[in-house]
């Protein structure tokens, strides 16, 4: 016999970044075990320093950073601890990204632009990732830019059954804000057993964040309305929105989304909207600013946990979501 036989058990290993310890902890704390000790520090001159404080050789490593702002700090760190674990011998580095930054870029509208959500997807895999864990892309093809499998988890089953317990389902539609989100928002109404309306909208391309609401398609008068979409950045899309809606006869607007990014004018906007709650999942932090009755924040840690646990087991992440 040539060579050595090992009867080795496999070993998980779960990182984090700086960018959102809050989170990575929830999870940790459901997967049952601890987040590594790193060492982690800026320079003078903005450079990122990391060290783990304990072996990675052999390990399946599980590394999650939320890439939240200061947005392009989080990517080049969470890059940086990528190579740190290739170059620990790592035996799988899986990059948990709760909320995918750039996923906005995800395609070329106009001459000379850039598609930036394909470069951070080519970043991660030049660093060292084999494989990524994701929740509520912005566009579903951005899974196919990651040269490696990519875990696209749906915080819908969360938020849905939060709007479902509080709102009587007889009088509640579900809206999609725009045309993009009316694929998500069907699946809200197969779950709640909901119709379903669609606010018109128009963009000016030279204008960020400009929207013009024109109308709304579908019965909403007298309904208690619950607007979804994946992300709300500013908050000028969605408030234009609910604005149409309660213009239209709506009763009550709630509004869900899986990414709170909330910049800007989002707090001021959020805060002086006639609509009777912000429902968010904690894929990124919440500014302190922020903390006010009308905004709920559910905890999306179980979603991943479950999914990271199914990973390591070579279990079936598609079989977390069949119900679908």
């Amino acid at each position: 016999m040539t060579g050595i036989k090992t009867t080795g058990e496999k070993k998980m290993m779960f990182f984090s970044g700086r960018a959102h310890p809050e989170l990575a902890e929830e999870v940790a704390h459901e997967l049952g075990v601890g987040v590594v000790p790193t060492k982690a520090f800026d320079f003078a001159n903005g450079e990122i320093y990391v060290r783990y404080q304990e072996s990675a050789r052999g390990a399946d490593c599980f590394l999650i950073q939320s890439h939240t702002a200061p947005i392009n700090k989080w990517i080049m760190e969470q890059l940086i601890m990528i190579d740190a674990l290739k170059r620990a011998s790592a035996r799988s580095i899986t990059v948990i990204v709760p909320f995918y930054g750039y996923a906005r870029q995800d395609k070329k509208h106009r001459g000379r632009e850039p598609i930036s959500a394909r470069l951070i997807a080519d970043l991660m895999k030049t660093a060292g990732a084999d494989r990524i864990l994701t929740v509520d892309l912005h566009t579903d093809q951005i899974q196919g830019f990651f040269d490696g499998p990519v875990d696209h988890l749906f915080a819908l089953p969360l938020l849905a059954d939060y709007v479902g317990q509080k709102v009587d389902k007889e009088k509640l539609t579900v809206v999609s804000p725009d045309a993009g989100r009316v694929r998500v928002a069907d699946r809200w109404c197969d779950r709640l057993g909901a119709p379903l309306a669609i606010v018109h909208k128009r963009r000016d391309k030279d204008v960020a964040n400009q929207v013009t609401v024109h109308e709304v398609v579908g019965e909403v008068k007298g309904r208690v309305c619950v607007l979804v979409d994946d992300m709300i950045d500013t908050g000028g899309t969605i408030c234009a929105a609910a604005d149409a809606l309660f213009a239209h006869g709506a009763e009550d607007v709630i509004v869900t989304a899986t990414h709170g990014v909330l910049s800007g004018p989002a707090a001021d906007r959020l805060k002086n909207s006639k609509v009777s709650e912000f429902v968010f999942t904690n894929t990124l932090p919440t500014p302190g600013e922020l903390e006010v009755d009308k905004i709920t924040v559910l905890s999306i840690a179980p979603t991943i946990a479950n999914a990271v646990r199914e990973v390591f087991e070579d279990g079936s992440v598609t079989s977390l979501f069949d119900e679908q």
